[in-house]
């Protein structure tokens, strides 16, 4: 297969990789864009290819939440431009849209089509919306999560309109879950900013997390080189990526080898076990660097970085009263998954004459 200049630009755009590592890539992918991505990280040579490059659409993302916040719906509403996602009347246009389906319990674009608004059926409605704004505009998806008396649900969206957020918790009592209600906004917030995937490591797929180590430990070495070169403390090569891979056995082994360390150190038995408790936390931060970029219990707290989501929330069950468990999360970000269009003048012209 060619390897056109086109896919070169666009691997490099997307991982950061040299041009030449993403030629000679492609060519021993045979021009398979994902297999390159993974071939250039598998070598230390590229990030994670970025979704941001990938983005193609505007419009805005909305939230709405009920009073009680028993019920929360999220909305993608894509427009053309950015010019029509700050007309006020689309702006409206995508809160009555998150709140008609939150109201009415639709589930799908279909069922949302053929519903009412205002005596008018959605379809014609959003077909009046368009010709008066004057764009193309699409209900690209939308999502509600409910919750019951012992449950609590909040989100977020972010002054952008860019990214939105939900977060569903099942809770001890229903006194714990009204308790809770702007703490789960918090953690809205954050899985915001810092883009969490899945909630837990144990949403992970196994052969998912060892082919992100493969390209974790080559990212990480690749780092090191250039630190060593410029005298900067080196990263700590881990020896696992995720709690997925620690497993019972594994936990015994590095508490052998701490124990093996302490004494060697002549450290009197009567204090190892303090040691130990603050060694083994430390083991896995080394070694669950995977869950702190990928999961939201895994990472680090944006409002108190020294501790992260899931000891955060174990703190406010013991605050609130009760157990906390988040048990749902959604995040939108406009425009996600969509492929960027690449544009060809010369062939849109031929296109226009043919």
């Amino acid at each position: 297969m060619e390897i056109t200049a086109q896919m070169v630009k666009e691997l490099r755009e997307s991982t950061g990789a040299g041009m030449m590592d993403c030629k000679k890539a492609l060519s021993e992918a045979g021009g398979d864009m994902e297999k390159a991505v993974d071939i250039l990280r598998e070598k230390g040579l590229g990030q994670a290819a970025k979704k941001a490059d990938r983005l193609a659409s505007e419009g805005l993302v909305s939230v709405k939440v009920c009073e009680k916040c028993k019920k929360a719906t999220i909305t993608d509403i894509n427009s053309e431009t950015d010019f029509v996602a700050r007309n006020p009347q689309f702006q409206t246009l995508t809160k009555d849209t998150t709140a008609h389906i939150q109201a009415n319990d639709i589930t799908s674009v279909e069922e949302l089509n053929s519903s009412t608004l205002n005596g008018v059926k959605f379809e014609e409605y959003f077909k009046t919306q368009i010709a008066t704004i004057g764009e193309n505009l699409v209900v690209r998806r939308f999502e509600t999560i409910s919750a019951d008396a012992k449950g609590i649900v909040n989100g977020y969206v972010h002054s952008n309109g860019r990214v939105g957020v939900l977060i569903g918790a099942a809770c001890e009592s229903e006194e714990v879950a009204n308790k809770a209600a702007e703490f789960i906004r918090n953690l809205c917030m954050h899985a915001a900013a810092m883009k969490p995937s899945v909630i837990s490591y144990n949403d992970l797929d196994k052969d998912f997390v060892e082919k992100e180590f493969i390209a974790l430990k080559a990212e990480l070495e690749k780092e090191n080189e250039e630190f060593t070169r410029l005298g900067k403390p080196l990263h700590h090569i881990p020896e696992y990526a995720s709690r997925i891979q620690l497993t019972d056995d594994v936990i015994a082994k590095a508490t052998d080898a701490i124990k093996e360390e302490l004494k060697s150190e002549g450290k009197p038995e009567k204090i190892w076990d303090k040691i130990i408790q603050g060694k083994i936390e430390r083991f896995y931060a080394d070694n669950t660097v995977l869950d702190q970029r990928l999961t939201l219990l895994g990472q680090f707290y944006v409002m108190d970085d020294k501790k992260t989501i899931e000891q955060v929330v174990a703190e406010k069950s013991k605050e609130f009263g009760g157990k906390i468990e988040i048990v749902k999360y959604v995040r939108f970000e406009l425009g996600e998954g969509l492929e960027k269009k690449v544009d060809d003048f010369a062939a849109a012209v031929a296109a226009q004459i043919g």
